[in-house]
């Protein structure tokens, strides 16, 4: 038979370790971290995890926009524009949307290991 861990004994673990932590970074103060880069996306306050995918997902539309105007502008004419900086620009905006849809479906399938957990 497979011992199962106390669910509420292990979350009460989490609350006490995280109330440590806030106590010790008030008494310590802000931890000087550096600056982390996801994506062009530069992250150094306290804000949310939303917040965070809320501007990855804008990053990536903005690379998308930027490769689909630069590919309008070639096939115009534009001479400032030229063939390799529009193929680019698409890799670029492909990557980031590749790498945007594998961090969706990792949090899917944690939301949906976490939902199948026995309470």
């Amino acid at each position: 038979m497979v011992e199962r861990a106390d669910i509420n004994g292990l979350l009460s673990q989490m609350r006490a370790i995280r109330q440590d932590m806030h106590q010790d970074m008030h008494r310590v103060g802000p931890i000087q971290t550096p600056e982390v880069r996801v994506s062009g996306i530069s992250k150094t306050d306290s804000s949310g995890f939303a917040d965070l995918l809320k501007s990855a997902v804008d990053k990536v539309n903005e690379h998308q926009m930027e490769a689909s105007r630069l590919r309008t502008a070639y096939e115009q004419g534009d001479p400032a524009v030229d063939l390799p900086q529009v193929m680019i620009q698409a890799q670029k905006a492909s990557v980031a949307f590749q790498a945007m849809t594998q961090v969706r479906n990792r949090l899917v399938t944690a939301y949906e290991d976490v939902m199948k957990m026995p309470i």
